[in-house]
């Protein structure tokens, strides 16, 4: 949390002028100890500079603080450049996590390791206009049409959160959103709604072998960043505290527990990670569809290690609908990382497509899902259903 501590200490600083904190300015990550948080409050948010409208907001700007850079401090990419996925990328490891994300016929990934320094990209893929976030103190990745209110929007970072999640703003009105739900939640645009996409954080490897005609976003961003390297490091530690996390706690799960998160027909469900390592395949039928939820292991944690492309293993999911063409699907594990469908016997990837038999060259289509931390969920959703097999 390097990135965030620095300026959130000179912040508070500024704000309470206690120099004791000048001593005591970043957080312990312990094996189970959680993280101390040795501030003693959170500033809230500077009005200063923004023409947002304040008047008009949906929740209490009390729940809105500072965390700690400014606007735009965390600077969002504008500009992105992209190489071929079938190029030599030293600089990304197979087992690294990049967010996946297929619109329009077109396939692109975007490294973790430079939307943690970024947390938004915004892009067009497919024709689409579409901003591609990731917060790290939640770890939610989430892609968004950015078409709302009648306009194009782009998006930049506010330096704020509410509830330790993201809160973004679009450089038209200035208007602030929340990330996880991609709803408008001060100024002008209150109330609007983006649009979710279906994109998945998948392994470096799995992408570039599902989409060799693919592109990956570069590290040539415009900004000199230290790519590769986790400022998060430990924070994924299911024992730990939520950074800045000031909100009520949903016990049935850890509060750092990962989770895949799933709503459809107005049914909310969240798939633990533990369940899913254990099963590999969980079919079920959320709001009326059903669906298939696949795991698979080979993607490391970016808020893991020092480095990245060391963390830990911890998987990556893929969540489809389990009807192709009328006909009703049932999934198994398969032998090296595949899925079995035992209506057919077609064997299927993590990313849906069918490799080889009666249905290879089919693709399951995807459904909108996130891996949350399971507290950036519940908060938003508290009517979420936990699956247990």
């Amino acid at each position: 949390m390097m990135l965030r501590l620095a300026v959130l200490a000179m912040a508070i600083m500024a704000s309470s002028g206690c120099a004791a904190a000048a001593g005591n300015s970043g957080v312990t990550a312990g094996s189970g100890g959680g993280l101390a948080l040795p501030f003693p409050e959170i500033p809230s948010f500077d009005k200063g500079s923004w023409r947002t409208d304040f008047s008009r907001h949906s929740v209490p700007l009390s729940e809105i603080s500072s965390g700690g850079p400014g606007k735009d401090g965390i600077p969002a990419i504008d500009q992105p450049r992209f190489l071929s996925a079938s190029a030599q990328i030293p600089w990304l490891k197979d087992q690294e996590p990049v967010v996946a994300l297929v619109q329009g016929g077109e396939a692109r990934a975007y490294p973790i390791q430079i939307l943690i320094w970024h947390e938004i990209v915004n892009d067009t893929v497919g024709g689409v206009p579409v901003t591609v976030t990731f917060c790290p103190l939640c770890n939610t990745a989430i892609a968004f049409d950015r078409r709302a209110g009648g306009a194009v929007l782009d998006f930049g970072t506010t330096g704020n959160l509410r509830y330790s999640d993201l809160v973004m703003y679009d450089r038209q009105t200035e208007s602030w959103w929340q990330q996880v739900t991609g709803e408008a939640i001060v100024g002008e645009l209150t109330g609007q709604q983006l649009r979710p996409l279906p994109a998945a954080i998948t392994s470096w490897r799995d992408f570039r072998n599902a989409y060799p005609t693919g592109r990956v976003l570069s590290q040539e961003t415009g900004h000199v960043r230290s790519y590769g390297r986790n400022p998060y490091t430990g924070y994924d530690d299911v024992n730990a505290t939520p950074f800045l996390y000031r909100g009520p706690s949903d016990g049935r799960l850890p509060p750092m527990a990962r989770v895949v998160a799933v709503s459809l027909g107005g049914q909310h469900v969240a798939y633990p990670f533990r369940v899913l390592e254990e099963r590999r395949v969980i079919n079920h039928r959320v709001g009326g569809t059903d669906l298939v939820v696949l795991w698979s292991h080979g993607t490391a944690s970016p808020l893991d290690a020092p480095d990245i492309a060391s963390g830990r293993d911890i998987g990556a999911t893929g969540v489809f609908q389990a009807t192709l063409e009328g006909r009703r699907l049932t999934f198994a594990p398969g032998p090296e990382g595949a899925f079995i469908d035992q209506e057919t016997g077609t064997s299927w990837n993590l990313l849906g497509q069918g490799v080889r038999g009666p249905l290879a060259g089919k693709e399951l289509v995807p459904v909108v899902h996130g891996t949350h931390f399971w507290f950036a969920w519940a908060i938003f959703r508290p009517q979420t259903l936990v699956y247990q097999p």
